[in-house]
């Protein structure tokens, strides 16, 4: 006999074997199959991105023999999507930018640290930046930019192995309830005709 606080039919239903109640809903009505019909929401799909959530391009060690950076400048410009070519450091579009026209500024040597680039170097690079701003104003009206550099990986830096400084052309409206809300940022132009665009704008040396 059930216990006072037992549930209706619950110790033929147990059987004295310690499986819990299980409800009765032979008087549950059937619902009716619901239409496969639109939501009202939009979908922006974005398959590029599961590279870098994956981490494909991020090097496996820390030498140049598996470093994106030392590897892109012997590619033609189209492929390693390089803007410009100086003759100790060269700018390349970001694979996965912040903004349209994210470019990376690197110097062809393999070193991590701003602090190892030797005097030669640091012009250039410094030079190449000025160049950068240059081209994103003249190719896409840039009104803004954010500049700098992650040193290491605890400061954030994807490849912690090549130094390379981002240079990030701003508009005014480009931050929006997509990458804030969405965590997805919606780029009006493919890489490959960005690219063509800044290299073409990039001023003479």
């Amino acid at each position: 006999m059930p216990s006072a606080a037992s549930g209706p039919g619950e110790a033929g239903r147990q059987g004295g074997t310690g499986v819990p109640d299980i409800p009765d809903v032979s008087d549950v009505p059937d619902v009716p199959d619901v239409p496969d019909v639109p939501d009202g929401m939009g979908r922006l799909w974005m398959p590029h991105r599961m590279a870098y959530i994956k981490g494909e391009d991020k090097p496996a060690g820390g030498g140049p023999a598996d470093c994106p950076f030392c590897q892109i400048p012997r590619m033609p410009d189209s492929d390693g999507l390089i803007a410009a070519r100086g003759a100790l450091v060269y700018a390349v579009l970001n694979k996965y930018p912040y903004n349209a026209g994210h470019l990376m500024v690197c110097p062809y040597r393999h070193v991590a640290d701003y602090t190892g680039l030797d005097e030669p170097e640091t012009a250039e690079f410094a030079d190449f930046t000025k160049r950068a701003m240059a081209a994103l104003r003249a190719s896409s009206g840039a009104q803004g930019f954010n500049i700098g550099m992650n040193l290491g990986g605890v400061a954030g830096a994807g490849i912690a192995g090549h130094l390379h400084q981002h240079v990030v052309p701003r508009w005014g409206g480009d931050t929006n309830f997509m990458p804030v809300i969405g965590q997805t940022k919606v780029l009006p132009q493919l890489l490959a005709d960005t690219r063509k665009l800044i290299a073409d704008a990039w001023p003479a040396g």
